[in-house]
């Protein structure tokens, strides 16, 4: 990667940490954090993450999906949805989980980059795949972090602790939030695995096997989840715990085999 855009990188890790210090101090003041400021300062870091991101992902001969560059491009889609959910209700305690997780993955997909990065011919069909795939897990993601939250909130005021709650909105708006997110992204996740059955030849094919595999049990848990929340009113912790199944799930389909495939294998042969 050239100067310019590890750069650009390195500022928007700074304003990405900065947003949750920025949450963190005011919530040690006993104040609600600034919604807009927090806007403002997001906005830049994605705008110069997606200068990084587009330096990575876009290649001579096509787009790249490494690992690395899979893990900047969700930095920049979570980033991205945290901003959105932000804009839509003050939600800024999202920032506590969401932004070091960013930072953390911008820092690592830039860093660990491949300087000569290998292509392979994917068709517009496949590219398409790829990106709902990737979208439908970065909002599970944003769903899975919702989720801490309303479990920490629900234990704040279960011992009567105020600190977090100035930078959320009502339990109940968080846990009608939460399902929100898991609706859109169950959507999103079917509409992935759908086109997947249809641009790949053969889905149960060694090399995306098991992404295959927990994929399914990811979308079933979710499925499951929400039949309970509309026929049997699930909610509380029993929401929390079947969103980090289903998400953990996802992580081990999506992340877990692209690693052991791309790093582990790869660098054994």
């Amino acid at each position: 990667m050239d100067a310019l855009p590890a750069i650009l990188a390195l500022i928007a890790i700074v304003l990405y940490l900065s947003s949750a210090v920025a949450v963190t101090r005011a919530l040690a003041r006993r104040e609600v954090p600034a919604r807009g400021p927090l806007l403002g300062l997001l906005s830049l870091a994605l705008l110069l993450h997606g200068v990084v991101m587009h330096e990575l992902l876009v290649q001579p001969g096509g787009l790249h999906f490494g690992f690395f560059t899979i893990a900047v491009l969700h930095a920049w889609l979570l980033a991205l949805l945290a901003l959105l959910v932000n804009v839509y209700r003050p939600v800024q305690g999202i920032y506590l989980v969401v932004m070091p997780l960013v930072a953390f993955e911008l820092s690592a997909g830039v860093i660990g980059h491949e300087r000569s990065p290998v292509l392979h011919q994917l068709t517009t069909a496949m590219q398409s795949h790829i990106l709902l795939s990737l979208l439908a897990y970065s909002l599970l993601s944003i769903a899975a972090l919702q989720a801490i939250l309303v479990s920490w909130q629900e234990s704040a005021l279960r011992r009567h602790r105020r600190g977090l709650l100035l930078a959320l909105p009502a339990l109940q708006t968080m846990e009608k939030m939460l399902f929100e997110l898991i609706a859109i992204g169950f959507i999103l996740l079917s509409l992935a695995i759908g086109t997947g059955f249809v641009v790949l030849d053969n889905l149960l094919a060694q090399h995306v096997a098991h992404k295959t595999l927990f994929s399914l049990m990811a979308w079933l848990v979710f499925a499951c989840l929400l039949a309970g929340r509309h026929w049997r009113g699930w909610r509380g912790r029993t929401a929390v715990r079947f969103t980090l199944a289903g998400f953990l799930l996802l992580l081990v389909g999506f992340v877990g085999s692209k690693f052991v495939l791309e790093l582990v294998l790869a660098r054994a042969s």
